[in-house]
């Protein structure tokens, strides 16, 4: 049946509910250009503010996951546990977290995003290694998993195509913190890859998309029922986004933080985090208990069966693996600046959502569906809560590239350390759980 879409936008604009039938002829004309993309923009400002329920969530999913075909990936002689962040302000775990969790004999079949709005994308940030791809047809991908039991890749054209076109409008359009286009826009991509398990990341706070604890496990608790719907178990950690994770925002630079991470050197911040999920997906996997994995992991990254791994990663999807011994192969723009403290004080705030903007305006993020990232740019934090400053010491070292993009960095950069005259406690990693 044909519909037409002006209506279903007004019917969705005043609230009120779409068939499946509805649903999937929307994904289906926009997946076969038969939408313009300003009204599928438009139907997903009106999901913004009207939501959908969850009977209509779970046939926008399922429209999603139809529009291509689901991954069969029952020749990994492995366990295949899944891990997705809904994204932040230097997230750069993935990173550390899949070559860890694979050299523990667990197979991470990983299909990642690019960045949206302030926060950055995994793909962007791998795509920083020189020769590095992301685009793997699906035989490719089967083959990888089956050798090395790591893949780290973008959406295929096959692989849930609508979602594809769909991410990268709603970074355009201001769409990105709708709660049911984040829960089907994750969970199709992960129910294509065919999990055994799935581990979730969800961050709560400034620089998240969920501001508060209470809708991230909302949040949370829809993707949990999601996929015990397709009989898919998901664990979910909540975890703080009100300052950036780790040092480094950008993308080249937030690779050297992770290749740190993997030889035991990173921050403690991501650090933990890259533990707890570990350890999730271990368990979730059949291997061991909660110690046991632990212990497990921390093996792996002694020995450096870990950081191997991610060379046999890059190398597998044509990267350079000499940036593992020598990180300044990386792309890195040419100028630096610092930014200062006002003022003797703590940090109070360190706030992420400012910081990745910041980044975005640099040129490591996408301000239109077309702009091209800038790898060499980022921002290297020096004070995060809870340290204390003198006046004029470092906050921040900014790396540029020109100066118009600087400029346009700075006006809002220095807005985001707040301060105190008494002592601040860390902001805590790990908030909660939802299973």
């Amino acid at each position: 049946m044909t519909y037409r879409m002006t209506e279903l936008i007004a019917t969705k604009r005043e609230g009120k509910a779409l068939t499946q039938e509805q649903l999937f002829w929307i994904i289906d004309s926009y997946t076969d250009d038969e939408l313009p993309d300003y009204q599928m923009s438009s139907f997903l400002m009106a999901v913004l503010f009207q939501g959908m329920d969850d009977v209509e969530l779970g046939c926008w999913t399922d429209a999603m996951l139809s529009s291509g075909v689901v991954l069969d990936l029952s020749g990994s002689p492995l366990p295949k546990v899944g891990k997705h962040s809904t994204g932040g302000v230097g997230d750069k775990t993935s990173m550390a977290l899949a070559p860890l969790v694979a050299a523990c004999g667990v197979a991470v079949p990983k299909i990642s995003g690019r960045g949206l709005g302030h926060s950055g994308g995994t793909l962007d940030k791998l795509e920083s290694i020189p020769g590095f791809t992301t685009e793997l047809d699906l035989g490719r991908f089967t083959r990888q998993l089956e050798d090395i039991g790591i893949v780290l890749a973008s959406q295929s054209e096959e692989l849930v195509p609508a979602d594809r076109r769909i991410y990268s409008l709603r970074d355009a359009t201001g769409t990105v913190p709708s709660l049911p286009l984040i829960a089907s826009s994750i969970m199709s991509k992960k129910l294509a890859e065919d999990l055994d398990a799935l581990v979730l990341d969800v961050k709560v706070g400034s620089g998240a998309f969920t501001k508060d604890v209470e809708e991230a496990r909302f949040l949370a608790a829809t993707m949990v029922s999601i996929g015990r719907s397709y009989g898919t178990p998901v664990v979910v950690l909540l975890t703080s986004m009100d300052q950036p994770l780790g040092v480094e925002v950008g993308n080249a630079n937030e690779v050297a933080e992770s290749i740190a991470v993997l030889r035991g050197e990173g921050p403690a911040d991501i650090v933990e985090l890259t533990m707890a999920l570990g350890v999730e997906m271990l368990v979730a996997a059949g291997i061991g208990d909660a110690e046991q994995a632990g212990g497990l992991l921390e093996a792996a990254l002694a020995s450096g069966a870990a950081l191997e791994k991610f060379g046999e990663l890059i190398a597998a999807q044509g990267g350079d693996p000499a940036v593992l011994d020598d990180p300044t192969l990386l792309p890195a723009a040419p100028q630096t600046t610092d930014i200062t403290s006002p003022l003797a004080g703590t940090i109070a705030r360190c706030d992420a959502l400012t910081i990745g903007r910041a980044a975005v305006r640099l040129g490591a993020g996408r301000e239109t569906k077309e702009d091209e990232i800038d790898h060499g740019v980022g921002i290297t934090l020096h004070a995060k809560v809870g340290d204390e400053v003198s006046a004029g010491a470092p906050l921040a070292t900014v790396r540029y590239r020109d100066a118009d993009h600087l400029a346009a960095s700075l006006e809002i950069l220095d807005s985001a350390w707040g301060f105190s005259a008494e002592p601040q406690e860390p902001v805590p990693v790990i908030l909660g759980e939802v299973r």
